[in-house]
């Protein structure tokens, strides 16, 4: 029995990189997907390029482009639609590594039992322009739950779940300014106790410059953030234990 995959891009004025991202979702190998663009009422092309590649998907790519509230609740729009066995997001900025990598993900849910909720694995970073020169590598490989406390979770592109995992555990809080997908790690490992697995592959190539990490006040709302996650899950911890994992992303930059 086929799985289902549904594939989420939340767009916002993304006309400069938003081909890219359409390009790899079409040139996967795993061809039983539900792809949803959900645009928050773009002021350029974007709208443009997304229906000239809608035709090219074959009845397997939806749209839907009008005012939101954010990323998380275009992401909760599209999660909404979702219609998939499976569900992931790839952001409009980024795009998927290889074009096998759906199908390596979906073999592991086709290989596992039905108790398998997700899986995750790794992803890197970019600068635009040079595709070819990977400047971080984010691997998920030593994430425990245990590590939640001090803001490590599994990287967030390469995160695909059942689409039974959100039924169950709700839908992104859109009462965060930088780190809902964080606090969504936190609620589903914690509180859901979600069986995920590790899968040693690189998901998806991303852009740097994301919201999270483009100034200090940008990270300090993130500690903010991941503090409040924490505390509403259940977890303790405070700024200083969350801290930490700046430190550790020195490690994950190729200095070259």
């Amino acid at each position: 029995m086929s799985i289902r995959v549904s594939i989420i891009t939340a767009t916002y004025n993304s006309a400069s990189t938003i081909e890219d991202t359409l390009k790899s979702v079409l040139g996967q190998t795993y061809q039983d997907i539900d792809y949803i663009v959900v645009d928050g009422g773009s002021k350029d092309a974007t709208m443009d390029i997304v229906r000239r590649y809608e035709p090219l998907f074959e009845g397997r790519m939806r749209w839907i482009s009008e005012k939101d509230d954010g990323i998380y609740d275009a992401m909760n729009k599209g999660i909404r639609m979702a219609q998939g066995d499976v569900v992931g997001i790839i952001n409009s900025d980024d795009y998927f590594t290889s074009s096998d990598v759906l199908e390596r993900m979906v073999a592991a849910f086709s290989n596992d039992d039905v108790s398998l909720d997700a899986v995750y694995g790794d992803i890197h970073f970019i600068r635009d322009g040079e595709p070819d020169r990977c400047i971080r590598y984010y691997s998920s490989k030593r994430f425990h739950p245990r590590w939640l406390r001090f803001g490590f979770m599994p990287a967030h592109p390469s995160f695909y779940a059942r689409r039974t995992v959100f039924d169950e555990a709700g839908l992104y809080k859109t009462n965060y300014q930088i780190g809902s997908d964080y606090e969504m790690m936190v609620r589903l490992f914690r509180k859901q106790k979600i069986r995920a697995k590790y899968l040693p592959m690189d998901f998806v190539t991303m852009r740097t410059g994301g919201t999270s990490t483009r100034n200090v006040r940008s990270r300090l709302q993130l500690i903010k953030d991941d503090v409040r996650a924490c505390r509403e899950n259940g977890i303790y911890t405070n700024a200083a234990m969350i801290s930490l994992k700046f430190l550790y992303k020195i490690f994950e930059w190729k200095w070259r």
